[in-house]
């Protein structure tokens, strides 16, 4: 099984969500886990609500968190996937094996989402998941 650490800034939605569809939707092949290089120190809520309800997913042992974390424990990392551009020119220089990462450029739903009306939140965040879950589709057929 091979081990993935989606990282972004804040480590508050599209990280999350990708950690979430590897180990809602993937479990057999990969682990998935999330960081960020500048945490916000929780997941956005309607990006939590999301994944819960829509989603069905378990976000129990999901939390923001810096990826440093993952350096100083020494956990064994197969792939890094940077999904915010941030991430990527942060994240490059100090991680340990600079030809495990990737980078897909997702932009933020996060900062689309202040003064929206319910439904053009579910919109906003719902195109972002699907856009993340095409990006891991296409990853995981060329990995195969």
């Amino acid at each position: 099984m091979k081990s993935i650490l989606f990282v972004c800034s804040g480590n508050s939605a599209r990280s999350i969500i990708a950690e979430s569809i590897i180990n809602n939707d993937h479990s057999d092949a990969f682990k998935a886990y999330s960081a960020g290089s500048n945490p916000s120190g929780k997941i956005n809520e309607d990006i939590k609500e999301y994944l819960e309800n829509v989603k069905k997913y378990n976000l129990k042992d999901y939390s923001s968190k810096n990826f440093q974390k993952f350096i100083d424990e020494k956990t064994e990392i197969d792939h890094v996937i940077t999904v915010c551009n941030n991430a990527n020119n942060e994240v490059c220089p100090i991680w340990p094996n600079k030809n495990q990462i990737d980078h897909w450029d997702i932009e933020d739903p996060v900062s689309k989402l202040m003064d929206k009306s319910k439904d053009q939140k579910l919109e906003i965040i719902t195109k972002t998941f699907n856009n993340i879950n095409q990006h891991i589709n296409d990853w995981i057929n060329f990995e195969k």
